[in-house]
Formats: C-alpha cells, sequence, structure tokens
C-alpha cells in the first residue's frame, strides 16, 4: 500500500473503507468465500468453487459476491466454505464436495435455512 500523503487522501480512504463496510451490511447481500489454500484445493476447493459459481449462474442470482481466500488453519475440514447474509453470523461449513456446495446454494443462500449438518461448530 502506497505511503498516504495528505489529509485529503487519508480522508478518502476512511470513506472508501466505511462504503465496503455499508455495502457489506447491507441486508439481502450475501458473500460466499472458499477457502483456497493449497490444502483447500488439494481437497476439491475448485470443485465446490465451480459448483458455487455455476449454481449463481443456473440461478440467476444476483447480490451474492464470491470470494476466495488462503488456507484457515483447519486443513482436516477442507474444502471450506463461509457464508455470510447481511449482518447475520457467518457459517463456516466443512468437508464442502460440489455436491454439498450446490446444497449450501439451495439451502442456505437461495432458501435462508443454515445446513446444520454441514456446519463446523465455533470453538
Amino acid at each position: 500500500m502506497p505511503a498516504i500523503r495528505s489529509l485529503d487522501e487519508l480522508r478518502k480512504l476512511k470513506e472508501e473503507a466505511l462504503e465496503k463496510r455499508k455495502a457489506k451490511a447491507t441486508s439481502g447481500r450475501i458473500q460466499v468465500t472458499v477457502a483456497m489454500g493449497t490444502c483447500g484445493i488439494a481437497a476439491g476447493a475448485r470443485e465446490a468453487m465451480r459448483a458455487i459459481l455455476n449454481a449463481i449462474e443456473t440461478s440467476s442470482l444476483s447480490g451474492v459476491v464470491v470470494r476466495q481466500t488462503g488456507c484457515m488453519g483447519m486443513c482436516e475440514l477442507e474444502p471450506i466454505v463461509q457464508v455470510e447474509v447481511g449482518t447475520t453470523p457467518t457459517i463456516t461449513y466443512g468437508k464442502v464436495t460440489a455436491e454439498r456446495a450446490k446444497q449450501i446454494m439451495n439451502e442456505h443462500v437461495t432458501g435462508g435455512r443454515v445446513v446444520k449438518d454441514l456446519v463446523i461448530p465455533n470453538k
């Protein structure tokens, strides 16, 4: 990140950060994050990602942002997918195959029901 050289640059950066935060908290906004670290990819994260993107395309879903991240530190539970709807708590799913990704998209993202048997419990 380049150095901030003026107060105006700092204000602009602050405004951009606030806009991102506001967009994230907007009701109905859905974020799906796929862990794409080496362990996740080896466990099938690419296939899960393809299934998620395909579900969005075939269902013509709007307002869904798909992101990828690195390793989440739970290699034994990879592939890992997180779903966040508006300001509700983030739900983390483990051992997500392509079929399970479709299930998550249909039940949680589209239907609003958490797929409880796939959730990684908070510690």
